[in-house]
């Protein structure tokens, strides 16, 4: 019997996840189908119930409503806890929730497993404090970088991420005009670059071979992955290889099978072009 899965948001359309999940169905020999479903952005619960009531196995959650299903599932991993947010949920069989969240797994399998970029004894710069950089600061100190800076226009915001952080790492916070010497990668982590806006960064931040990554990607070039290039970054990478790791990643959960996701990537980046 085919299993069903979904993820959701609003809006979904633009969303690579049925493509991805299908392929990986395919590669694993799987028997589920994975569909894009926009809930009304105030139907959440009404939704989850709707999914659950369909027989959905789980299901993974987009914009705007991370931090909203975080609220209302209790069963939840302790890094999901932390982060603030859930992306993956188990529907298990007596009706409960178990919600995960794979973002900052999928961002550190792409920058060490698919572009061999080492994160021990580094100095790493990220730039943001919402959602999407608390996601990700928890698996990021697990590699033990050497310092993880939180970076953000306020910069009280940055610093209560790195208070609620301290005990896995070395992590600091503060504003933009405390970024001092230089980083071995810079992770974007604000929206601001789809909209063409890079955060004041000093010229000389950069290590001889340093790396950034922007967790956004668009059809063209963002913005931070511009100002990459023209400071002369050794490896200049897009938030695709996360989006597809993070998939993979919930996909284990879901099926207690890991995909292989080299292919994947090179799939949805063609279509990109």
């Amino acid at each position: 019997m085919t299993d069903h899965y979904a993820v959701i948001g609003n809006p979904i359309g633009h969303s690579k996840s049925p493509l991805i999940h299908s392929e990986f169905a395919k590669q694993t020999n799987q028997d589920l189908d994975y569909i894009a479903r926009e809930i009304s952005l105030n139907d959440l619960i009404e939704g989850l119930k709707q999914l659950q009531k369909e027989g959905y196995k789980g299901i993974n959650i987009t914009v705007p409503f991370k931090e909203q299903v975080w609220q209302a599932v209790a069963n939840k991993s302790g890094h999901a806890e932390r982060a603030g947010a859930i992306n993956t949920l188990i529907f298990n069989e007596d009706g409960t929730l178990f919600g995960d969240n794979t973002d900052g797994i999928g961002l550190c399998r792409d920058l060490v497993d698919n572009h061999q970029i080492g994160l021990k004894d580094k100095r790493i710069l990220l730039l943001g404090a919402g959602g999407a950089a608390r996601g990700v600061i928890e698996p990021l100190l697990s590699y033990q970088p050497s310092q993880l800076f939180i970076a953000n226009r306020t910069a009280s915001k940055a610093k209560q991420l790195a208070d609620l952080f301290a005990e896995f790492g070395n992590v600091q916070g503060g504003g933009f005009d405390e970024v001092v010497g230089s980083f071995d990668l810079i992770i974007n982590a604000t929206s601001a670059s789809l909209q063409g806006k890079v955060p004041p960064l000093p010229n000389d931040i950069l290590n001889e071979q340093a790396s950034c990554y922007d967790m956004m990607y668009g059809e063209t070039d963002t913005a931070f992955i511009m100002w990459a290039k023209q400071h002369g970054a050794t490896k200049v990478i897009d938030g695709l290889g996360m989006l597809a790791e993070q998939a993979a990643e919930a996909f284990r959960l879901w099926r207690d099978v890991k995909p292989e996701t080299k292919t994947v990537i090179e799939l949805i980046r063609h279509q990109k072009k």
